[in-house]
Protein backbone atom coordinates (compact mmCIF):
# COMPACT_ATOMS: atom_id res chain seq x y z
CA UNK A 1 0.00 0.00 0.00
CA UNK A 2 1.49 3.25 -0.82
CA UNK A 3 -1.45 5.58 1.42
CA UNK A 4 -2.99 6.69 -1.37
CA UNK A 5 -6.12 5.37 -0.38
CA UNK A 6 -5.81 5.25 3.09
CA UNK A 7 -9.26 5.88 5.37
CA UNK A 8 -8.97 7.00 8.42
CA UNK A 9 -10.45 5.33 11.72
CA UNK A 10 -13.75 5.67 12.83
CA UNK A 11 -11.94 8.62 15.23
CA UNK A 12 -10.33 11.81 13.78
CA UNK A 13 -6.38 10.83 14.24
CA UNK A 14 -3.90 13.35 14.68
CA UNK A 15 0.22 13.96 14.57
CA UNK A 16 2.32 14.19 17.61
CA UNK A 17 5.73 14.40 15.64
CA UNK A 18 9.09 14.90 17.35
CA UNK A 19 11.18 16.29 14.43
CA UNK A 20 14.12 16.45 16.61
CA UNK A 21 12.96 14.06 19.11
CA UNK A 22 14.47 14.28 22.70
CA UNK A 23 17.19 17.43 21.40
CA UNK A 24 16.84 20.01 23.52
CA UNK A 25 18.51 22.94 24.19
CA UNK A 26 17.44 23.09 28.34
CA UNK A 27 17.51 19.88 30.43
CA UNK A 28 14.22 20.16 32.97
CA UNK A 29 14.73 18.22 35.95
CA UNK A 30 11.05 16.63 35.43
CA UNK A 31 11.03 15.85 31.74
CA UNK A 32 9.74 12.49 30.80
CA UNK A 33 11.51 12.48 27.01
CA UNK A 34 14.63 13.28 27.42
CA UNK A 35 15.26 9.48 28.08
CA UNK A 36 13.81 8.74 24.94
CA UNK A 37 17.40 9.64 23.34
CA UNK A 38 18.41 6.20 24.43
CA UNK A 39 16.46 4.61 21.78
CA UNK A 40 18.10 5.89 18.40
CA UNK A 41 21.91 5.96 20.15
CA UNK A 42 23.50 5.40 16.61
CA UNK A 43 23.70 9.77 16.36
CA UNK A 44 24.22 12.06 18.87
CA UNK A 45 21.95 14.58 16.82
CA UNK A 46 18.26 13.61 15.76
CA UNK A 47 17.01 15.82 13.13
CA UNK A 48 14.49 14.72 10.71
CA UNK A 49 14.97 14.86 7.08
CA UNK A 50 13.01 15.39 4.06
CA UNK A 51 13.10 11.84 3.45
CA UNK A 52 10.37 11.51 6.60
CA UNK A 53 8.64 14.44 6.51
CA UNK A 54 7.24 14.27 3.30
CA UNK A 55 5.78 11.06 2.99
CA UNK A 56 4.53 12.01 6.94
CA UNK A 57 2.50 15.21 4.90
CA UNK A 58 1.51 13.33 1.89
CA UNK A 59 0.43 10.10 3.59
CA UNK A 60 -1.85 12.13 6.35
CA UNK A 61 -3.46 14.91 3.58
CA UNK A 62 -4.68 11.78 1.93
CA UNK A 63 -6.72 10.02 4.83
CA UNK A 64 -9.98 11.36 5.21
CA UNK A 65 -9.99 13.94 8.12
CA UNK A 66 -12.64 16.47 9.05
CA UNK A 67 -9.68 18.83 10.18
CA UNK A 68 -5.87 17.58 9.59
CA UNK A 69 -3.85 18.65 13.16
CA UNK A 70 0.26 18.65 12.99
CA UNK A 71 0.99 18.69 16.76
CA UNK A 72 5.42 19.67 16.45
CA UNK A 73 6.86 18.92 20.06
CA UNK A 74 10.05 17.43 21.37
CA UNK A 75 12.52 17.86 23.05
CA UNK A 76 12.55 20.94 21.30
CA UNK A 77 11.14 21.30 18.10
CA UNK A 78 12.59 24.75 17.13
CA UNK A 79 15.99 23.09 16.63
CA UNK A 80 15.05 22.07 13.27
CA UNK A 81 15.45 26.02 12.39
CA UNK A 82 12.87 27.72 10.39
CA UNK A 83 13.67 26.26 7.16
CA UNK A 84 11.71 22.58 8.53
CA UNK A 85 9.03 25.19 9.10
CA UNK A 86 8.66 26.54 5.62
CA UNK A 87 9.46 23.24 4.33
CA UNK A 88 6.58 22.00 6.39
CA UNK A 89 4.09 24.23 4.84
CA UNK A 90 5.25 24.14 1.40
CA UNK A 91 4.60 20.44 1.46
CA UNK A 92 1.60 20.52 3.18
CA UNK A 93 0.51 23.19 0.33
CA UNK A 94 1.94 20.51 -2.25
CA UNK A 95 -0.31 17.54 -1.15
CA UNK A 96 -3.49 19.51 0.41
CA UNK A 97 -6.93 18.60 -1.80
CA UNK A 98 -8.94 21.88 -1.74
CA UNK A 99 -10.70 23.17 0.70
CA UNK A 100 -8.71 20.68 3.39
CA UNK A 101 -8.88 21.90 6.83
CA UNK A 102 -4.97 22.04 8.25
CA UNK A 103 -4.31 23.00 11.93
CA UNK A 104 -0.05 23.32 12.94
CA UNK A 105 0.64 23.79 16.17
CA UNK A 106 4.26 24.05 18.10
CA UNK A 107 5.09 23.62 21.79
CA UNK A 108 8.42 25.24 22.54
CA UNK A 109 10.14 26.63 25.37
CA UNK A 110 10.74 30.02 23.94
CA UNK A 111 14.53 29.78 23.74
CA UNK A 112 15.08 30.01 19.90
CA UNK A 113 12.21 31.84 18.88
CA UNK A 114 13.39 34.79 16.67
CA UNK A 115 11.71 37.30 14.05
CA UNK A 116 11.93 34.75 11.33
CA UNK A 117 9.92 31.87 13.47
CA UNK A 118 7.29 34.19 14.46
CA UNK A 119 7.46 36.06 10.77
CA UNK A 120 6.70 32.74 9.30
CA UNK A 121 4.45 31.36 12.48
CA UNK A 122 2.02 34.18 11.95
CA UNK A 123 1.89 34.39 7.88
CA UNK A 124 0.93 30.70 8.25
CA UNK A 125 -0.97 30.66 11.20
CA UNK A 126 0.40 28.40 13.57
CA UNK A 127 -0.65 28.24 16.80
CA UNK A 128 2.57 28.40 19.51
CA UNK A 129 1.86 26.56 22.60
CA UNK A 130 4.81 28.43 25.10
CA UNK A 131 5.97 26.52 28.36
CA UNK A 132 6.41 28.44 31.29
CA UNK A 133 5.86 27.66 34.87
CA UNK A 134 5.22 30.65 36.45
CA UNK A 135 7.62 33.66 37.76
CA UNK A 136 11.11 33.88 37.47
CA UNK A 137 11.87 31.97 40.63
CA UNK A 138 9.10 29.72 40.72
CA UNK A 139 9.92 28.80 36.74
CA UNK A 140 13.85 28.33 37.21
CA UNK A 141 13.58 25.53 39.71
CA UNK A 142 13.22 23.07 37.02
CA UNK A 143 13.48 24.89 33.72
CA UNK A 144 17.13 24.89 33.52
CA UNK A 145 19.86 24.02 31.26
CA UNK A 146 22.15 21.46 31.80
CA UNK A 147 24.54 23.44 33.95
CA UNK A 148 21.76 24.91 36.01
CA UNK A 149 21.11 27.91 34.44
CA UNK A 150 17.16 29.16 34.61
CA UNK A 151 15.81 29.96 31.44
CA UNK A 152 13.05 32.45 32.47
CA UNK A 153 14.28 35.55 30.93
CA UNK A 154 14.67 34.25 27.65
CA UNK A 155 11.61 32.63 27.80
CA UNK A 156 9.92 36.46 28.18
CA UNK A 157 12.23 37.70 25.19
CA UNK A 158 10.67 34.56 23.45
CA UNK A 159 7.20 35.81 24.17
CA UNK A 160 7.46 39.07 23.41
CA UNK A 161 8.73 38.27 19.92
CA UNK A 162 5.25 36.69 19.67
CA UNK A 163 3.23 39.47 20.71
CA UNK A 164 5.55 41.70 18.61
CA UNK A 165 4.27 39.53 15.49
CA UNK A 166 0.77 38.82 16.59
CA UNK A 167 1.52 34.93 16.86
CA UNK A 168 -1.56 33.10 18.48
CA UNK A 169 0.03 31.70 21.46
CA UNK A 170 -0.99 30.23 24.61
CA UNK A 171 1.09 29.15 27.65
CA UNK A 172 1.29 25.60 28.92
CA UNK A 173 2.07 24.80 33.39
CA UNK A 174 3.38 21.93 34.42
CA UNK A 175 2.11 21.78 37.47
CA UNK A 176 4.98 20.10 39.70
CA UNK A 177 6.05 20.73 43.63
CA UNK A 178 7.28 23.76 42.64
CA UNK A 179 4.15 25.72 41.62
CA UNK A 180 1.23 23.61 42.86
CA UNK A 181 0.54 25.43 46.24
CA UNK A 182 0.89 28.95 43.69
CA UNK A 183 -2.70 28.13 41.42
CA UNK A 184 -4.47 31.46 42.19
CA UNK A 185 -0.73 33.06 41.92
CA UNK A 186 0.23 31.29 38.44
CA UNK A 187 -3.22 32.89 36.54
CA UNK A 188 -2.99 35.65 37.83
CA UNK A 189 0.89 35.90 36.19
CA UNK A 190 0.04 34.26 33.27
CA UNK A 191 -3.29 36.82 32.88
CA UNK A 192 -2.63 40.18 34.27
CA UNK A 193 1.41 40.08 34.27
CA UNK A 194 2.19 38.41 30.89
CA UNK A 195 -1.39 39.37 29.27
CA UNK A 196 -2.54 35.58 27.98
CA UNK A 197 -5.42 34.68 27.75
CA UNK A 198 -5.25 30.71 26.48
CA UNK A 199 -3.93 28.43 29.55
CA UNK A 200 -3.47 25.17 30.00
CA UNK A 201 -2.46 23.13 32.71
CA UNK A 202 -0.47 20.00 33.24
CA UNK A 203 0.46 17.76 35.75
CA UNK A 204 3.47 16.32 36.76
CA UNK A 205 3.48 12.68 37.38
CA UNK A 206 6.00 10.28 37.25
CA UNK A 207 7.14 7.65 38.83
CA UNK A 208 10.22 5.27 38.81
CA UNK A 209 10.68 1.51 38.03
CA UNK A 210 8.97 0.47 41.76
CA UNK A 211 5.83 2.53 41.01
CA UNK A 212 6.87 4.87 43.40
CA UNK A 213 6.50 9.35 42.58
CA UNK A 214 9.72 10.89 42.41
CA UNK A 215 10.14 14.34 44.14
CA UNK A 216 8.59 16.50 41.83
CA UNK A 217 5.20 15.01 41.14
CA UNK A 218 2.31 16.18 43.13
CA UNK A 219 -0.30 14.99 45.46
CA UNK A 220 -4.14 14.04 44.26
CA UNK A 221 -5.17 16.72 47.08
CA UNK A 222 -2.60 19.33 45.73
CA UNK A 223 -4.25 18.47 41.76
CA UNK A 224 -7.53 18.88 43.25
CA UNK A 225 -6.79 21.81 45.13
CA UNK A 226 -4.93 24.02 42.62
CA UNK A 227 -7.81 22.85 40.17
CA UNK A 228 -10.04 24.98 42.13
CA UNK A 229 -8.35 27.53 43.07
CA UNK A 230 -7.77 28.24 39.30
CA UNK A 231 -11.68 27.22 38.69
CA UNK A 232 -12.81 30.08 41.11
CA UNK A 233 -10.49 32.79 39.71
CA UNK A 234 -11.50 32.11 36.21
CA UNK A 235 -15.26 32.11 37.68
CA UNK A 236 -15.03 35.14 39.39
CA UNK A 237 -14.86 37.33 36.15
CA UNK A 238 -13.38 35.25 33.50
CA UNK A 239 -16.04 33.13 32.22
CA UNK A 240 -15.80 33.26 28.55
CA UNK A 241 -12.48 35.70 28.21
CA UNK A 242 -9.79 33.19 29.67
CA UNK A 243 -9.88 29.89 28.02
CA UNK A 244 -8.19 27.36 30.44
CA UNK A 245 -8.47 24.11 28.11
CA UNK A 246 -9.20 21.45 30.64
CA UNK A 247 -12.58 23.52 31.52
CA UNK A 248 -13.20 24.48 27.67
CA UNK A 249 -12.90 20.25 27.32
CA UNK A 250 -15.69 19.57 29.69
CA UNK A 251 -17.83 21.99 28.24
CA UNK A 252 -17.14 20.94 25.14
CA UNK A 253 -18.36 17.18 26.17
CA UNK A 254 -21.23 18.49 27.60
CA UNK A 255 -22.63 20.78 25.14
CA UNK A 256 -21.47 18.36 22.15
CA UNK A 257 -21.03 14.75 23.70
CA UNK A 258 -17.25 14.96 22.26
CA UNK A 259 -13.97 14.38 23.67
CA UNK A 260 -11.41 16.64 22.74
CA UNK A 261 -8.80 15.53 25.16
CA UNK A 262 -7.49 11.97 25.19
CA UNK A 263 -7.23 11.88 28.58
CA UNK A 264 -10.80 12.10 29.04
CA UNK A 265 -11.48 9.79 26.05
CA UNK A 266 -12.54 5.77 26.72
CA UNK A 267 -9.82 5.24 24.09
CA UNK A 268 -6.54 6.42 23.48
CA UNK A 269 -6.19 6.02 19.88
CA UNK A 270 -7.09 9.72 18.84
CA UNK A 271 -3.51 10.71 17.95
CA UNK A 272 -0.31 9.17 16.79
CA UNK A 273 3.99 10.09 17.58
CA UNK A 274 6.12 10.39 14.38
CA UNK A 275 9.80 10.32 15.80
CA UNK A 276 12.37 12.26 13.64
CA UNK A 277 13.31 8.49 12.10
CA UNK A 278 9.69 8.08 10.64
CA UNK A 279 8.75 5.73 13.74
CA UNK A 280 5.26 5.71 14.50
CA UNK A 281 4.26 5.01 18.39
CA UNK A 282 0.78 5.32 20.03
CA UNK A 283 1.57 7.83 22.53
CA UNK A 284 4.36 10.50 23.82
CA UNK A 285 4.13 8.68 27.00
CA UNK A 286 4.69 5.46 25.37
CA UNK A 287 7.39 6.07 23.16
CA UNK A 288 8.87 2.67 23.49
CA UNK A 289 10.91 -0.32 22.08
CA UNK A 290 8.33 -2.59 22.45
CA UNK A 291 5.05 -0.13 21.41
CA UNK A 292 6.68 0.49 17.82
CA UNK A 293 3.93 0.55 15.55
CA UNK A 294 6.17 1.08 12.23
CA UNK A 295 7.67 3.70 10.25
CA UNK A 296 5.90 6.08 7.96
CA UNK A 297 8.47 5.60 4.89
CA UNK A 298 7.69 2.24 4.87
CA UNK A 299 3.72 1.98 6.07
CA UNK A 300 0.81 3.64 5.54
CA UNK A 301 -1.91 5.22 7.45
CA UNK A 302 -4.25 2.62 7.09
CA UNK A 303 -1.76 0.17 8.02
CA UNK A 304 -0.57 1.83 11.53
CA UNK A 305 -4.36 2.42 12.29
CA UNK A 306 -5.71 -1.04 11.91
CA UNK A 307 -2.67 -2.85 14.13
CA UNK A 308 -4.08 -4.82 16.47
CA UNK A 309 -0.94 -3.36 18.94
CA UNK A 310 -2.93 0.24 18.32
CA UNK A 311 -5.93 -1.10 19.03
CA UNK A 312 -5.20 -2.98 21.83
CA UNK A 313 -3.15 0.42 23.12
CA UNK A 314 -6.05 2.23 22.37
CA UNK A 315 -8.79 -0.41 24.69
CA UNK A 316 -6.30 -0.02 27.40
CA UNK A 317 -7.83 3.10 28.56
CA UNK A 318 -11.45 1.20 29.00
CA UNK A 319 -9.56 -1.54 31.45
CA UNK A 320 -11.35 1.03 34.73
CA UNK A 321 -10.51 -0.55 38.06
CA UNK A 322 -13.72 -1.04 39.56
CA UNK A 323 -13.90 1.92 42.07
CA UNK A 324 -14.19 3.82 38.66
CA UNK A 325 -17.16 1.71 37.04
CA UNK A 326 -19.26 3.00 40.11
CA UNK A 327 -17.82 6.60 40.37
CA UNK A 328 -20.05 9.44 39.07
CA UNK A 329 -17.39 11.16 37.35
CA UNK A 330 -15.89 8.28 34.96
CA UNK A 331 -17.49 10.58 32.13
CA UNK A 332 -15.24 13.33 32.28
CA UNK A 333 -11.81 11.29 32.93
CA UNK A 334 -12.43 7.35 31.91
CA UNK A 335 -10.02 6.56 34.32
CA UNK A 336 -7.64 9.22 33.48
CA UNK A 337 -4.15 9.09 31.58
CA UNK A 338 -2.68 5.62 31.75
CA UNK A 339 0.68 7.46 32.51
CA UNK A 340 -1.25 8.37 35.58
CA UNK A 341 -1.85 4.69 36.57
CA UNK A 342 0.54 2.91 38.53
CA UNK A 343 2.67 0.16 36.70
CA UNK A 344 1.95 -2.13 39.61
CA UNK A 345 0.68 -5.66 39.38
CA UNK A 346 -2.86 -4.74 38.34
CA UNK A 347 -2.14 -2.44 35.38
CA UNK A 348 -3.38 -0.92 33.80
CA UNK A 349 -6.58 -1.82 36.04
CA UNK A 350 -4.71 0.46 38.75
CA UNK A 351 -6.63 3.72 39.98
CA UNK A 352 -5.28 7.13 39.04
CA UNK A 353 -2.28 8.43 41.18
CA UNK A 354 -4.84 11.30 40.34
CA UNK A 355 -8.07 10.54 41.37
CA UNK A 356 -9.06 11.63 44.53
CA UNK A 357 -8.11 14.83 43.42
CA UNK A 358 -9.99 14.55 40.13
CA UNK A 359 -12.93 13.62 42.37
CA UNK A 360 -11.99 16.93 44.78
CA UNK A 361 -12.69 18.96 41.78
CA UNK A 362 -15.48 17.09 40.04
CA UNK A 363 -17.53 17.23 43.01
CA UNK A 364 -17.28 20.87 43.74
CA UNK A 365 -17.18 22.07 39.87
CA UNK A 366 -19.30 19.79 37.42
CA UNK A 367 -22.76 21.45 39.00
CA UNK A 368 -21.78 24.74 37.57
CA UNK A 369 -20.18 23.31 34.16
CA UNK A 370 -23.39 21.67 34.02
CA UNK A 371 -24.98 25.01 34.36
CA UNK A 372 -22.71 27.37 31.95
CA UNK A 373 -23.42 23.80 29.26
CA UNK A 374 -26.89 25.01 29.58
CA UNK A 375 -26.97 28.16 29.37
CA UNK A 376 -24.06 27.98 25.87
CA UNK A 377 -27.17 25.21 24.59
CA UNK A 378 -29.97 27.64 25.08
CA UNK A 379 -27.95 30.73 23.80
CA UNK A 380 -25.03 30.42 22.12
CA UNK A 381 -22.86 32.36 24.41
CA UNK A 382 -21.26 31.95 27.24
CA UNK A 383 -22.99 33.26 30.70
CA UNK A 384 -21.97 35.39 32.80
CA UNK A 385 -19.24 34.71 34.96
CA UNK A 386 -21.19 34.30 38.33
CA UNK A 387 -23.52 32.46 36.80
CA UNK A 388 -22.59 29.73 39.86
CA UNK A 389 -24.37 32.36 42.56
Amino acid sequence: MNGNTAKTSTMPLSLLIKPASADCNLHCSYCFYLEKAALYPHTAKHRMGKSVLEPIVEKYLKTQQPAYSFGWQGGEPLLMGVDFFRQVTELQEKYARKGARITNAVQTNGLLLSSDFAKHFASCHFLVGISIDGPEDVHNIFRTSKGGKGSHKQVLEGLEVLKTYRVEHNALVLVSKANVKMGSKIYSYLKDDLGINYHQYIPCVEFDGEGKPLPYTITPEEWGMFLLEIFDRWMSGDVGRISVRLFDAILQLLVTGRHVLCTQSPNCNLYMVVEYSGDVYPCDFFVEKEQRLGNIRKNSWNELISKKSYVDFGKLKSEYNGECVRCGYLPFCHGDCLKNRPKIDDYPQSLSWLCNGWKLFYSRTIPVFKRIAYYIVQTRKYPPSRLHT
